[in-house]
């Protein structure tokens, strides 16, 4: 099954969950709703980013399957090499590395900082170099962890402006979603419907929600 096939996702048909896993299985679902005359509209998210997902339903299951099934679609663009043009190799020729040590990816550069700077880092394990790095490596772990909780933010307030956006609480539960203040969140969505309150928690909390509940 290939990435595109695979993603997770979940189909609501009104305010009922109809199926949430990989595209292929829930677009099959949706198309035999479909065709036995869903009573109503159907919409796909894509659990990752809280999108709409537009699914091309036509001709038999067969169809859709090697639809999502098969190779993403690719194009040549300004930026992109053409198929005849040939790749360039990652690897340096070994002969113009001359010898010595292989090269550890390491890269020398000037670093401006003040005197009581200089005296504390000289003071650690390892000394400047290695504590500069230990630094950084840390910084970018903290960005990437709220990198990835505004993701998750932003993926449950997309779903939350198709499903609910002119339901009651709206806008308290888009202010308590990006506050990160859960128990107000499912104050203000506490009169939706169970499947949209519920799905709302899980792409906003994912596993913390399932711990509480």
């Amino acid at each position: 099954m290939s990435g595109e096939a695979s993603k997770p996702c979940t189909a609501f048909e009104g305010e009922q969950l109809l199926l949430k896993g990989p595209l292929l299985e829930v677009a099959l679902a949706v198309k035999a709703a479909s065709d036995s005359g869903a009573s109503a509209s159907v919409l796909v998210f894509d659990d990752k980013t809280g999108q709409v997902v537009d699914l091309d339903l036509r001709g038999t299951k067969a169809d859709i399957i090697d639809r999502l099934s098969g190779p993403p679609e690719t194009y040549v663009g300004r930026y992109r090499s053409t198929p005849t043009e040939p790749a360039k190799s990652s690897t340096a020729d070994p002969e113009s590395r001359g010898r010595g040590r292989p090269r550890l990816g390491v890269v020398s550069r000037e670093v401006t900082l003040l005197p009581r700077h200089w005296d504390w880092l000289v003071t650690q394990p390892g000394g400047a170099s290695a504590t500069l790095r230990r630094l950084v490596e840390d910084a970018r772990r903290t960005a990437g962890l709220g990198a990835s909780r505004r993701a998750t933010q932003e993926a449950a307030y997309h779903f939350m402006l198709a499903m609910a956006g002119n339901r009651p609480g709206y806008e308290e539960a888009t202010r308590a979603l990006f506050a990160d203040d859960r128990s107000k969140l499912e104050q203000s969505i506490a009169a939706w419907p169970v499947a949209i309150r519920a799905h709302v928690l899980d792409l906003a909390f994912g596993t913390r929600a399932a711990s509480r509940d």
